[in-house]
């Protein structure tokens, strides 16, 4: 059973609310109903909601007024729970073509597998988007399988690609733009994550799923073209 999320002020017009402090697709659907919730009913006075792991901060327009705490505790105890989280599953194509998932082969090396058998683990699962951030676009998904848990590399390289598809420790992600970075990589997708030109700059949300399909390396580069 979930702890009861925990309220306070964050500066002149925020209140941060903060859950049980660890990564679970539990909570984190708990967070995005809560977060859906509060859009509807307070659309007028919110100015923006930013989803972490395990809280949820909600910028107001104005300095909240003093029972706003116990507003919104009452909205999370009475309401919350008869409301569905709208979610989306994504299905992202990823060449996961060595030439590309420069980091594969060693990886599947180093976990003992083939890497035909790390393409399979690592596309047959559904991951639950936990929030965005890092670079714009950066989706922080949930899910890898443990046995595909392996740590960054002790040093960056200093330029991963746009597109790149990459696992750091206990997550995999996907890179929106060229960066620095330590994960290792072991795919790209053809498709961008971030747009600053659409109403929605990114396409997916907290709350959503994202599952990687496998192309070919011919599939990819067609793919890219449209792009």
């Amino acid at each position: 059973m979930l702890k009861e999320p925990t309220y306070k002020l964050f500066g002149e017009r925020a209140i941060l609310i903060e859950w049980e402090a660890i990564m679970s697709e539990i909570i984190i659907a708990d967070i995005t109903r809560f977060e859906q919730l509060v859009q509807l009913e307070k659309q007028e006075v919110i100015e923006d909601s930013i989803i972490g792991y395990h809280s949820l901060m909600l910028v107001y327009k104005e300095a909240p007024k003093k029972d706003e705490i116990e507003e919104l505790q009452e909205l999370y105890q009475n309401k919350y729970s008869s409301r569905k989280v709208e979610s989306t599953l994504w299905k992202i194509p990823v060449c996961y073509d060595t030439q590309l998932g420069v980091d594969l082969e060693e990886l599947a090396k180093s976990l003992e597998l083939t890497p035909q058998e790390l393409i399979e683990k690592h596309s047959n699962t559904v991951y639950s988007v936990y929030f965005i951030g890092f670079l714009p676009g950066f989706l922080y998904l949930g899910g890898l399988e443990k046995c595909l848990h392996f740590p960054r590399k002790a040093t960056p390289r200093l330029q991963v690609p746009k597109g790149s598809v990459a696992i750091g420790g206990s997550q995999t992600g996907i890179y929106p733009q060229q960066s620095a970075g330590g994960w290792n990589i072991i795919g790209r997708t053809p498709i961008s994550l971030f747009d600053v030109h659409k109403q929605e700059p990114c396409f997916a949300k907290s709350g959503d799923k994202i599952q990687f399909v496998p192309i070919s390396l011919s599939e990819y580069k067609e793919l890219s073209k449209q792009e």
